[in-house]
């Protein structure tokens, strides 16, 4: 079994080494980004949508590839803005410590 969390690690330094140098002729990432963050954040609700729809139709393998879009492109918009997964995840660990206390 793979690390999930690991993968995410790696796919966030292929991000942003494609948001630092690959050309939008070479990169998909590097596309989205020459756009804008409007056109980053278009996309990512387009995929929210996507998403949902799947869910709601209960198709499981297209609910899986739709999630995958949207998670890479959250991390996409994420990095444009320059925040990581990791920031994201300190603010699910902020809110969860009122069940610990």
């Amino acid at each position: 079994m793979s690390c999930g969390a690991c993968f995410l690690e790696e796919l966030e330094r292929v991000i942003e080494e494609r948001l630092r140098g690959a050309s939008p002729e070479e990169s998909y990432t590097a596309r989205i980004a020459a756009k804008g963050i409007g056109y980053a954040a278009r996309k990512l609700g387009e995929e929210a949508v996507e998403t949902i729809v799947e869910a709601l139709r209960g198709d499981k393998e297209a609910l899986k590839r739709e999630a995958a879009d949207l998670v890479y492109h959250l991390l996409v918009l994420l990095h444009m803005e320059g925040l990581s997964l990791r920031d994201v995840v300190e603010v699910l660990e902020e809110r969860a410590r009122w069940r610990r206390e």
